[in-house]
């Protein structure tokens, strides 16, 4: 029965599983540019770990979640343009977001420890904003990028 169900949410269950993956490497990234560049750099910290976070996605997205096993240039040639235009256009929206809540909601007031580590308000920010980035890529990625053919 499970592995029924797992079949049948295939895409949906290694969607999150890669989406889970990437927003680390966007947070990991995100966090590491912020100790080297500082936090008044926040939208550059953010625009690189988008980039890196970008590319990992792609690659997973393509072949384990939507599994777009061609790497013929005529396959690449429109998956990537495609993937990231439709992550451009999100990366718009998280920028946006993120400046809309650091700097007129002034969420970088907001501070506190967990489990040694330092959660600020520019990492709420990016969270809140991640589920909605991550549920506008889903479809995105299956009903445009990875769309299936029909026979």
């Amino acid at each position: 029965m499970m592995k029924k169900l797992f079949e049948k949410y295939k895409e949906v269950i290694t969607y999150v599983i890669f989406g889970v993956l990437t927003t680390l490497v966007n947070f990991a990234a995100f966090w590491v540019f912020t100790k080297i560049c500082g936090e008044k750099l926040y939208l550059l910290n953010n625009a690189i770990a988008w980039i890196l976070s970008v590319i990992f996605a792609y690659v997973t997205n393509k072949l384990f979640v939507f599994e777009s096993k061609s790497w013929k240039v005529k396959v690449l040639v429109k998956e990537i343009p495609e993937f990231f235009l439709a992550r451009v256009f999100s990366f718009a929206l998280e920028e946006g977001g993120l400046w809309l809540f650091v700097t007129v909601l002034k969420f970088d007031r907001f501070s506190f420890n967990l489990l040694s580590f330092e959660i600020t308000g520019q990492i709420i920010a990016k969270v809140i904003l991640a589920v909605i980035v991550v549920i506008l890529n889903y479809f995105f990625s299956k009903f445009v990028i990875f769309k299936k053919k029909k026979d």
